[in-house]
Formats: C-alpha cells, sequence, structure tokens
C-alpha cells in the first residue's frame, strides 16, 4: 500500500484498506531538541515522534507528520497538533486509536509528552485547518526563579508593562509584517494579529500573549524584542508600529531568544467547516484595498502565493 504524506490530502474513510487521519495532541520542553523539523544528524520534535510511530506501526522509512506551527530550536509547547494518515484494514483489524497511542507514548523521551491521539474529523488539516495560533513568552525582570530558567527570560532591567501593552496595540489587526519577519521565499508575510498583550502573573513574571491566525518566521520573537525595547525606555511606545509600516527589517529589533516561548494552543473552527477553512487558506493573500482612490497600495516588496508555515520563531 502506497502512504500518502501530502498535506493537502483530506482525511479518507476508514475501512477497505484505505488510510485513516490521526489527530496528535503534543507538548514538549523544546530546550534539547534542534525545532520541530526533521534535519540531518540533529535531534528534532518530529524525528523523535515519527520514529516513535513508525516503531510501533513497523513503517519503514516513518510517516510523515504534518504539524500545526513549525517550532524553532528551543522553543516550547503545550498544545501542539499534528497529523498522520495510517492505513486501516477495515473489520476486526481497524486500527485501535487508544492502544496506538499508549505504545507511542511509551517510546517518547521524557521532554516529550502525547497529550491525545484521535481520529480526525472529515477534512482536518493540522495546518491549512488552523484558525488561530497562539503564544505565550514568559519574561522577568526580578529574581529569576531557577526552576523556570528553560522557559523564562531572565532581563536585567525594569520593564514598564504599560508602555509594553501601548505599543502593542500599533501591531493589531491585518498588515504585512516583513518588518517582523525572516523573509522566506515563496511566502508572504501577510498576518492578521488578533491579540499582543502583557501581564505580570503572581509570581511578578511577565507574559506577553500573541494569537493570530498564523505567525511568519521570526515574528513573534521580533514583536517581543520590540515591545522590551519600549518597556526599558530606549524607544518610544510607537516605535513598533512606525517599524511595522516602513515594512523593512530594521536591526535595531532584536529577536527575542527562544526559550522564554511557548506554542500554547491550536484552534480550529467547528467539524462542520473544516474543508472550507482549508481551502480558505489556501487562497492567494493580499490587504485589503485602502487607498483613497480605490487603487491597492503597492506594498513594500512583492506579495506572492501565501505559505501558511505558522512557524512563530
Amino acid at each position: 500500500m502506497t502512504i500518502s504524506n501530502d498535506a493537502t490530502e483530506p482525511a479518507a474513510p476508514t475501512g477497505d484498506g484505505g488510510l485513516v487521519r490521526l489527530r496528535i495532541d503534543l507538548s514538549y520542553d523544546g530546550t534539547d531538541f534542534s525545532g520541530w523539523a526533521r534535519q540531518p544528524g540533529r535531534r528534532t520534535v518530529a524525528e523523535v515522534v515519527e520514529t516513535a510511530l513508525a516503531t510501533v506501526l513497523q513503517f519503514d522509512p516513518p510517516l510523515l507528520l504534518t504539524v500545526a506551527g513549525r517550532t524553532d530550536a528551543g522553543v516550547h509547547a503545550t498544545g501542539q497538533v499534528a497529523h498522520v494518515d495510517v492505513p486501516t484494514l477495515g473489520g476486526d483489524d481497524a486500527i485501535d486509536v487508544d492502544r496506538l497511542a499508549r505504545r507511542v507514548a511509551g517510546l517518547l523521551p521524557a521532554d516529550v509528552a502525547l497529550r491525545a491521539m484521535m481520529i480526525a474529523p472529515a477534512g482536518f488539516d493540522a495546518r491549512f485547518a488552523a484558525i488561530g495560533r497562539r503564544y505565550a513568552y514568559r519574561v522577568t525582570d526580578v529574581e529569576p526563579n531557577p526552576l523556570r530558567r528553560r522557559d523564562t527570560l531572565a532581563w536585567p532591567r525594569p520593564l514598564d508593562v504599560e508602555a509594553m501593552n501601548q505599543a502593542a496595540k500599533g501591531l493589531l489587526g491585518e498588515h504585512d509584517f516583513a518588518a517582523y519577519c525572516r523573509p522566506r521565499a515563496g511566502a508572504t508575510t501577510i498576518r492578521t494579529l488578533h491579540d499582543l498583550s502583557a501581564a505580570r502573573d503572581a509570581d511578578e513574571v511577565i507574559v506577553i500573549s500573541a494569537v493570530a491566525d498564523a505567525f511568519c518566521h521570526n515574528q513573534v520573537r521580533s514583536m517581543v524584542g520590540a515591545l522590551l525595547t519600549v518597556g526599558e525606555g530606549r524607544r518610544p511606545s510607537a516605535w513598533p508600529a512606525d517599524l511595522l509600516r516602513a515594512g523593512v527589517r530594521d536591526p535595531a529589533v532584536n529577536v527575542a531568544p527562544s526559550h522564554g516561548l511557548t506554542l500554547v494552543a491550536v484552534d480550529y473552527p467547528p467539524d462542520g467547516e473544516l474543508a472550507a477553512r482549508v481551502a480558505r487558506t489556501r487562497q492567494r493573500r493580499t490587504l485589503p484595498d485602502r487607498s483613497p482612490s480605490g487603487a491597492h497600495p503597492t506594498p513594500p516588496h512583492p506579495v506572492r502565493a501565501h505559505n501558511r508555515r505558522g512557524s512563530p520563531s
């Protein structure tokens, strides 16, 4: 049987020797991983999970996972979502998802946890059906807790949370985030940022929350870097929005270290809307016309076909 790893393939019906799509929910400590995606000679989350699946299912080469957000080296996750298509023979030989989940979980290392495994509803795609990704960045400007050193950035100077929140407001909405993204060939940097806000928790840790339909490469950590610059008083609150309008990378924006960032959750529409969401996500994406004359303003760089990697860092 030929097993397809094409992320665009809709969930196949079970039975009759076909394929069944599984949704897999994961959490992991990203400290000792070189990110999600497989890389030759490097330990990655995908390689670890795919190897465990291949061992249990006795597949060689391993089945490849499609993931909602391809986290970079050092980035953590408490709510990562992936899918994989596996064979099912139907009848008495139909796949036992609970047993498969237990066996796979037993082969995973201590820094990866299988939170859930289930048969995905029709039309589900971990990457293209997502309507939102939620991230949290932890930073402390007080005495750091050594027990949280792997997921919290220690900042050496006091931070003004109110100034950071004022600065964040200028980035909300749909924009071309070229100023905050590392460019990738064939990918647009247009995104819709639903939330960017900072708050101190009970331990005086500043948690910066970021929610968008998707994030381009380095976007969250670049925005956090800009907010930290404002928070310590080196730039005014209007500076991040000024950079956004400029539309080009500014060397004054430091990308915040990866270990403070965690993928908290991935949001999906109701089951009946999954296929339609996948179709919309795959459409070419451009900014709406906001010019007084009705002519679309010229973007700072060509807008290409949208490639939603969902990558945060």
